[in-house]
């Protein structure tokens, strides 16, 4: 009976959840057993013979799940479970060659690695899809004046579009980090119970360069029985940072969102429900969703940063939590690069709103702009600051057009024509590097091969 919503189908992929499927987590786990065989006898290490039967045993599916829980029981132990599945599928001269020189961790961390291996395939497609959504985005509005706010106030104008750029290019960089973060996280290891090499003597590490390359994995440079769990945490850690990511995105989403903003929505299918009180609200709730999950994937990460420090050569006080943070963190990470590519595509963005926002100050937005050109006329900045400061907090006061306040005010006419004011307050003149600033992410992702409709 399904108990947490990833088991009923609530949440996570379909090709995501297979990864971590336990038929699929001993496919991987065989595969492994088959290949260090091989990779044994290649440089005769075992019998030819003895590892061609293994590899049959393997490929032909007589390991069943039924069976090695079935061992399991008896042995508690996982991984005997599935070496004494296998003894009994193999003939006496074979028998004594089933997981020669390994221990556990070999196979557990190696197979973890094989499943992260196919679980990165998904999540880097996905992220490249997201990439393709939010430049579109950014290109459809670069000329689309907005209110930037900093500390939740109105600070200057932004390109609408500059948003989406900002966060492809984020997008962009988790890319590379996971290109880059492969090779020390993606790891094989065949070195045995304390990581010498065991049995294998000096040729264990031929054997786990062969076994590497068949499994397109990296070789572990030194480990103790186990991978260390810098690598894992590593892997965890990059995982909460695309979270945050995607976080950062929906926080602002559902900001926009807020009645009193009402500068984007998500989209609204025919039958949807967004209160079961209130029957006119609209919700962000899949941004909701993305931050929620967020939450777990952070605290993920300081649960993976707690298995570094192990003791001797290894100890068990990482091995429970990481059947939990390791596939829920790759699980959670795919179903939210789903949503978010799903907000995205399906935004509405309010034009209309956007442009009407930028005056609920009454022109005060603009307040940059007439302070650079005080400066570009010689006027020192202080004195030019405490000026408009000044006009600013009069024309709140009397709720009068931070424009006309400065049109009528002795030191603005002296320094300012009129000319010169109206075309500051024209928004679209106000958006300085924003496409110049998208066309270079534009081209980055290009670089990376990923091509959008560039109309730049």
């Amino acid at each position: 009976m399904p108990i947490l919503p990833i088991d009923s189908g609530r949440y996570g992929s379909k090709e995501m959840k297979e990864i971590f499927d336990e038929y699929k987590k001993l496919e991987y786990e065989l595969k492994y057993e088959a290949e260090v065989a091989k990779a044994q006898a290649e440089i005769n290490l075992i019998p030819k013979e003895a590892a061609i039967e293994i590899a049959e045993i393997v490929n032909l599916n007589k390991v069943s799940l039924n069976r090695v829980k079935e061992l399991e029981k008896v042995s508690d132990h996982d991984t005997a479970a599935i070496v004494e599945a296998i003894n009994e599928q193999c003939s006496d001269k074979t028998k004594p060659w089933i997981h020669y020189g390994l221990t556990s961790n070999d196979v557990v961390d190696t197979s973890t690695s094989m499943q992260m291996k196919d679980a990165f395939k998904i999540i880097k497609s996905k992220i490249e899809t997201l990439i393709r959504e939010l430049l579109n985005k950014a290109i459809e509005n670069q000329s689309l004046p907005a209110v930037g706010r900093t500390h939740g106030q109105h600070a200057s104008i932004i390109s609408f579009g500059l948003k989406f750029a900002i966060w492809s290019n984020e997008m962009l960089d988790h890319l590379k980090r996971i290109e880059e973060g492969e090779k020390r996280f993606l790891l094989c290891k065949t070195l045995g119970v304390v990581g010498t090499g065991s049995v294998m003597g000096e040729k264990a590490l031929q054997v786990q360069k062969i076994v590497s390359e068949k499994l397109s994995l990296f070789p572990t440079e030194a480990s103790t029985q186990v991978i260390p769990r810098e690598r894992y945490a590593e892997m965890i850690f990059i995982i909460g940072l695309i979270g945050s990511t995607l976080d950062k995105i929906a926080i602002e989403i559902r900001n926009l969102q807020r009645t009193e903003i009402s500068e984007v929505q998500e989209s609204f299918k025919k039958g949807q429900m967004g209160s079961s009180a209130v029957p006119v609200k609209k919700n962000p709730i899949k941004s909701e969703r993305i931050s929620s999950f967020a939450k777990i994937l952070k605290s993920n990460v300081s649960i993976a940063l707690e298995n570094i420090s192990l003791w001797h050569e290894r100890d068990l006080s990482n091995s429970a939590n990481e059947r939990f943070i390791i596939p829920t963190s790759t699980i959670l990470i795919d179903d939210m690069i789903t949503t978010m590519i799903k907000i995205i595509s399906g935004l509405f963005i309010e034009k209309e709103k956007i442009l009407k926002n930028i005056e609920i100050t009454n022109g005060q937005i603009f307040a940059e702009f007439v302070l650079q050109l005080l400066i570009s006329k010689g006027i020192s900045r202080i004195e030019a600051y405490k000026n408009i400061q000044r006009i600013a907090f009069k024309a709140t006061e009397q709720r009068e057009h931070f424009l006309k306040s400065l049109s009528k005010d002795d030191f603005i006419i002296r320094n300012i024509t009129l000319d010169e004011l109206n075309s500051i307050f024209n928004p679209q003149y106000q958006l300085s590097a924003s496409s110049q600033i998208i066309n270079n992410i534009v081209k980055k992702a290009q670089k990376m091969n990923i091509y959008v409709n560039n109309n730049l």
